[in-house]
């Protein structure tokens, strides 16, 4: 008899496999794409940290605020909570100016590397991994590994991220640590994990005090996305009561003159928090005109251009970015509303994250909407702290690098000093660190003639050159420009 094998189970076979291999297939793919994301993260840490170590070790860094962030951190590790030494060479504690007590935990890193260089290599590295939470909610809700990788490498690359990874400026600010922070704590929050959400949302609140309000908007878009009003709420009540804490409390009580030392900032919109609300009700065009600037323009199209506005299609996540913005776009300090600054940090990681679900929320391919995100921001990424690179390397090794060296060995450690803005950094591992001009009770002076951070250089040459004619203090080195200086001991 001939047997007739059956036709069904042979479709079902080719199916099981085509089946296998589409697994198999998907299986290598988000291997692959997990495996770039994490190489690039790594790779962008290597980078940038490296370049903040160029730029330190050719003595490009400055007291403000690499200076001042390694100060607090060794006053903390002496004993001396946040104390700092303030241009006006009053020692107080950090805390009259900014509550960031996020510092604090760098104290086991400073016993182990005792250098401000730490803290700009943790910061490279800390934003860099913010990356990696850009990739799994892009992966969760995109449903495409390639569309996760564009949204990873596109939150690496714009500029805003650039800048706070490697803060040229400035150094170091604690609050370009709170991006990966807010990244990860949105991450655990969509997951509903609140235990680590609390624990990432609780670090980032202390790096700033705008930051737990920030934090706490995602309060609202937990109850509205997962139905949980109840802890939505107190999420949200929670955030925002912490910041009215720090604004309305702290930061007076810690401050010499009892008030919020950046209220100057503010004096065209009403100055206090208080009199912001007030011109807000009754003289709202006073605060669009000082919103409405062809500056801020730029700033705004910088740093959220290259999101492609899809953020809109999820404006409650979008709204923890408001905090930093209205802070920014309000202040007459013109700093705030550049991009090569610390003050985007509490904005870029709810734009990225608020991109990503409106990408989910557009309903079209994630990948090709995601490749127009990375291309953005790559389009603008050439505006890069990178590009100091070239400069630094110039610098190595030449005669003005090596007098700075032979001229910062001099210094005794641990001695009051006062030091050129560039070159305070340096110096900053003491109880009494000054920014020269400021001198108050410094044995040592060290300066450098050509530091351009001194907005009045004839103002501040003039002031080396009174220093020089001074019967108080006396030459101890001279070269190249760079000049250090002993005070001479009383007469008996």
């Amino acid at each position: 008899m001939e047997v007739v094998s059956d036709p069904g189970a042979g479709l079902q076979a080719e199916l099981r496999a085509l089946g296998d291999k589409s697994v198999r297939r998907a299986a290598t793919a988000a291997v692959v794409a997990r495996r770039i994301v994490y190489a690039a993260a790594g790779l962008y840490a290597v980078i940038f940290a490296g370049a903040a170590v160029l730029h330190f070790l050719v003595f490009q860094s400055a007291h403000a605020d690499l200076g001042t962030m390694a100060q607090a951190v060794w006053s903390t590790s002496h004993g001396h909570f946040l104390e700092t030494t303030t241009l006006a060479g009053r020692n107080m504690t950090r805390l009259g100016g900014h509550v960031d007590p996020f510092l604090a935990l760098f104290v086991p890193l400073w016993w182990v590397w005792s250098s401000p260089l730490m803290l700009a290599v943790v910061q490279a590295i800390a934003v860099s991994a913010g990356a990696l939470p850009v990739y799994w909610l892009a992966r969760k809700h995109l449903r495409s590994d390639r569309a996760a990788v564009h949204c990873a490498l596109a939150y690496l690359v714009v500029p805003a991220t650039q800048f706070n990874a490697f803060t040229v400026s400035s150094g170091f600010h604690s609050v370009s640590i709170a991006i990966p922070l807010i990244l990860f704590a949105i991450w655990f929050l969509d997951e509903d994990r609140l235990l680590l959400f609390g624990a990432f949302a609780l670090l980032a609140a202390s790096t700033k005090e705008e930051i737990p309000a920030a934090v706490g908007c995602l309060g609202i878009w937990y109850a509205v996305r997962k139905g949980r009003k109840g802890v939505g709420l107190l999420i949200f009540a929670a955030g925002v009561g912490v910041s009215l804490v720090d604004f309305l409390v702290v930061i007076p009580h810690f401050s010499p003159s009892g008030i919020d030392p950046f209220v100057g900032r503010y004096e065209d919109v009403g100055g206090t928090p208080g009199g912001i609300l007030h011109t807000a009700l009754h003289d709202p065009v006073a605060l669009l005109q000082a919103v409405a600037t062809t500056h801020k323009l730029v700033y705004v199209l910088l740093l959220l251009a290259p999101f492609l506005g899809l953020w809109l299609l999820e404006p409650l996540l979008f709204l923890g970015a408001v905090p930093d913005l209205a802070i920014n776009l309000l202040s007459a300090k013109t700093d705030q509303t550049v991009v090569a600054y610390h003050w985007t940090a509490g904005i870029v990681p709810f734009a990225i994250a608020a991109t990503i679900f409106g990408v989910a929320r557009l309903k079209r391919d994630p990948d090709a909407v995601s490749l127009y995100v990375l291309v953005a921001a790559a389009c603008i990424a050439v505006y890069s702290p990178l590009l100091s690179v070239r400069g630094d390397i110039s610098s190595w090794r030449s005669p003005t690098h090596s007098a700075k060296a032979n001229a910062l060995d001099l210094v005794p450690s641990g001695v009051p000093v006062s030091a050129s803005n560039q070159l305070g950094a340096y110096l900053a591992d003491r109880r009494y660190s000054y920014i020269f001009p400021t001198v108050r009770r410094a044995t040592w002076v060290i300066v450098d003639r050509a530091d351009p951070t001194y907005g009045d250089t004839a103002g501040y040459r003039r002031t080396v050159r009174e220093l020089e004619s001074s019967a108080r203090w006396k030459i101890q080195y001279s070269s190249h420009g760079i000049e250090v200086f002993r005070r001479r001991q009383a007469a008996r």
